[in-house]
């Protein structure tokens, strides 16, 4: 779940609070300051989570260690430093940089390992955004189709006329707020429907996709970028519907073991299994380096094996005719002039040679055609937003491919 959102200033202490005993940590502070850094690489011992299996012959990661710590990083607020400086004040828990077909390093700076699974929070989205993507390629969805010719259930509800255009690009109209410190705003109160938060709120439902059938159209469909996690939710809905097959097998078969990714991943589910994919997969940092490099390379792995089609990658860099316009009369705080968002990808610039796969508390996966670079890093911010950790880091990546 992310969005760039507001810029709520840089915080200079190194290392995030942390609780004096995990067995201190429930559903009802798992995503408090001080819980944050054990929570994201412990989800499976809070709630139920489905298996992501990995490749049986995961492909190899070849590592060529260069030195990037010294490279300087100017931040736009005209702060000064080097990668490493930013890397140690933005908690950090674990990243690596690959280019030009090797892993050139690769940190975990908060205990973990490279087989630890992390919470990617919102880079969640863009795993669903190839998988729709594949099933589009396969005649099995129709980005043209009303959500309700896939789910019948959906008919006479707010989502009821929006298409699965309109929801990959979150160009719905349901009224959903993500304002994360709110906690009566929708995002919260979909916690609460899926089990990653007590259940306080009276009228809430209690499954994931009585949630979003109880959603309301504030507006017509097909117009301004709103970034809101229900749309990627519904995205596992129309998937499961259209195929009659659980998501996070889907994420597997699809994507995850064609990839040649490493480890198996996994995914929270709610009380009837249904996959929490706008935010709940965890997985490693080599394994978000494997999909980033389909981002970059075409949706081609290392195999040679086109996992992702082409076509897909190629419209998620293009954009549709009005993507740029779309973003631009946006309600949501992007701080990307000239930006857009398409199929569940961030695109900061006007230019499009980076793209951002983005979480809340500092996910991310970085990907830049004109330098080749491939980046990703997994953090435990004390807050789920904060600008300036997020567009200094975007910053560091960027004057690291400029050095190379």
């Amino acid at each position: 779940m992310s969005e760039p959102g507001v810029e709520v200033g840089h915080n200079d202490r190194v290392q995030p609070l942390t609780a004096s005993d995990p067995g201190e940590i429930t559903l009802a502070n798992w995503q408090s300051e001080a819980s944050v850094a054990w929570s994201f690489q412990h989800l499976d011992e809070l709630i139920p989570t489905a298996s992501i299996p990995a490749s049986g012959t995961p492909s190899i990661l070849e590592s060529v260690p260069t030195p990037v710590g010294h490279i300087p990083v100017t931040a736009s607020d005209g702060w000064q430093g080097t990668v490493a400086d930013v890397m140690a004040t933005t908690f950090t828990d674990g990243w690596a940089l690959w280019r030009q077909g090797a892993l050139i390093a690769e940190e975990y700076p908060a205990g973990m390992a490279p087989h630890t699974r992390h919470l990617l929070m919102s880079v969640s989205k863009s795993l669903m955004g190839m998988v729709v993507g594949e099933l589009i390629e396969r005649g099995v969805l129709d980005p043209a189709s009303p959500v309700e010719y896939v789910i019948p259930q959906l008919a006479g509800t707010g989502y009821a006329g929006a298409t699965v255009r309109d929801v990959l690009d979150m160009r719905t109209g349901i009224g959903f707020s993500e304002t994360y410190l709110d906690p009566h705003a929708e995002v919260r109160l979909m916690e609460q429907a899926i089990g990653w938060a007590p259940r306080v709120d009276v009228g809430v439902a209690d499954t994931l996709y009585g949630f979003l059938a109880d959603l309301r159209a504030v507006r017509p469909h097909g117009g301004a970028f709103e970034y809101r996690s229900c749309e990627t939710n519904l995205l596992g809905w129309l998937c499961e519907a259209a195929t009659g097959i659980p998501t996070a097998r889907l994420i597997s078969e699809l994507l995850w073991a064609p990839m040649g990714a490493e480890f198996d991943a996994y995914v929270g589910v709610d009380t009837v299994g249904s996959a929490v994919v706008d935010g709940g997969v965890c997985a490693t940092v080599r394994d978000l380096i494997r999909f980033g490099v389909l981002l970059l390379k075409g949706g081609v792995s290392d195999f040679g094996a086109q996992v992702v089609p082409a076509s897909w990658i190629e419209d998620t860099w293009t954009g549709g005719a009005d993507s740029v316009e779309a973003f631009s009369g946006s309600p949501t705080v992007t701080l990307m002039p000239g930006g857009m968002y398409r199929n569940q990808c961030w695109f900061p610039h006007a230019e499009r040679d980076v793209l951002l796969c983005l979480g809340i508390h500092g996910q991310m996966v970085y990907v830049n055609r004109r330098t080749g670079l491939v980046a990703a890093k997994v953090s435990s911010w004390p807050q789920p937003q904060d600008a300036w950790k997020l567009f200094t880091t975007v910053a560091a990546f960027d004057a690291i491919g400029a050095d190379m």
